[in-house]
């Protein structure tokens, strides 16, 4: 069942994945806009019905890849975009 992400937690393969995964493609769609401050760890494990591990996990992911920059004290921001 998917929850109000759309995310469907019961897809095969490692959780951490498919909730970067999925948040990649909302940053990709736009959904998630450049430099836009995005919910905390915690908020991100309650809206996509995940452990804080998993949504802390999923971020390291989207780190790696580039899609977004951590700040400590500050938060998770979506990267720019180079042009």
């Amino acid at each position: 069942m998917t929850g109000p992400t759309g995310f469907d937690p019961q897809e095969p393969g490692y959780l951490y994945e498919a909730m970067a995964d999925h948040l990649a493609s909302r940053i990709g769609s736009g959904e998630l806009a450049e430099h836009e401050l995005l919910p905390s760890e915690r908020r991100l494990a309650e809206e996509y019905g995940v452990s804080l591990g998993t949504a802390r996990h999923a971020t390291r992911i989207l780190v790696r890849r580039g899609l977004v920059i951590t700040l400590r004290s500050k938060g998770t921001y979506v990267a720019g975009r180079e042009q």
